[in-house]
């Protein structure tokens, strides 16, 4: 890709508390006009300081963050004027109906009033929330008042787009509608970057992703290029019974790692045949419930990037 004035270009970001504490250490990212980037990584690895710093709350310890010309460090109010933000934490809807806080943000951000309410009207349909319409934020449940501030975030175009773990709640319909708006996003040009710990989804929804623990980026590119050291392997999953104590892993496993009561076994492909015939025998001794054999995934690369067996349970 080539760079686009409404790229975001973050440089040796780095934010040191005055207590010593490092949440970002010189953290460099190019989030392209069009693509979705995905930001993985556990509770305190440094996303939500650096998307802090992004819209301009946090001031950084050094570096810079720029949106095509736009210096996001010398000029935070321009930060949150070119940026759209749907924050993890619930939003203050409750004395609003959920089609006129849209539509009040809408008109905020600079739009005229027929042309936020075609808006309006078009992502309440693409998210068939129509029977919620005129509902007061109070009454919406977790999850559609999450799809509200997706709404607020998405109703009237901005540069930058910050997706702060849109899918908590999301009935699994509704994710797959909220995706295809997402992706939309980026298709009508906005840079999207997106903060989430389902791997899974990111695996299929994003362009690039990059994975951030201890405040330092440990992993970036496609999910493909990510997944290219792991093209001659295979995942075995094994969802052990409750309450029984789980098997020793195989002799042929490498990088066995034991999620609640999930196996996550790395395998050869030379090893398949040995692998399942294993994994039958653990249910016939009613030892596990039930095994899945398949293609390595982010997920994979993730846990064995982060190095701890509850990298999937505390990230956020």
């Amino acid at each position: 890709m080539t760079a686009d004035p409404r790229d975001l270009v973050v440089r040796g970001l780095t934010k040191r508390y005055a207590n010593g504490a490092l949440a970002n250490d010189r953290i460099d990212l190019h989030v392209h006009a069009g693509e979705v980037f995905g930001l993985l990584g556990p509770n305190g690895a440094g996303k939500t300081t650096l998307v802090k710093q992004i819209i301009g709350l946090l001031k950084p310890s050094a570096g810079s963050i720029t949106l095509g010309r736009e210096d996001f460090v010398a000029n935070p109010d321009t930060a949150r004027a070119l940026c759209a933000y749907l924050p993890q934490g619930a939003l203050p809807l409750s004395s609003f109906r959920l089609q006129e806080v849209v539509e009040l943000v809408g008109r905020i951000r600079g739009g005229d009033a027929p042309a936020v309410r075609r808006r309006v009207d078009h992502l309440i349909a693409a998210l068939e929330l129509d029977e919620w319409r005129d509902t007061a934020g109070i009454e919406l449940s977790g999850g559609t008042r999450r799809l509200a501030g997706f709404l607020m975030a998405a109703v009237w175009p901005a540069a930058l787009v910050i997706l702060d773990e849109p899918t908590n709640d999301v009935d699994p319909l509704r994710r797959r509608l909220l995706w295809r708006l997402i992706r939309q996003l980026a298709e009508d040009g906005s840079s999207v970057l997106l903060v989430t710990h389902n791997v899974l989804e990111a695996e299929q929804s994003v362009d690039r992703l990059a994975v951030i623990d201890k405040g330092r980026i440990v992993a970036m590119g496609t999910p493909s290029s990510l997944k290219a050291g792991d093209r001659q392997s295979l995942r075995l999953q094994l969802s052990l019974v409750p309450g029984v104590d789980p098997p020793a892993p195989p002799p042929f496993a490498h990088r066995p790692i034991r999620l609640g009561q999930r196996w996550h076994l790395g395998i050869d492909q030379s090893d398949a045949p040995e692998a399942i015939r294993w994994a039958q025998d653990r249910m016939a001794a009613g030892v596990a419930e039930e095994y899945v054999l398949g293609a390595t995934t982010i997920e994979d690369l993730y846990i064995r990037l982060i190095g701890r067996e509850d990298a999937l349970d505390r990230a956020s």
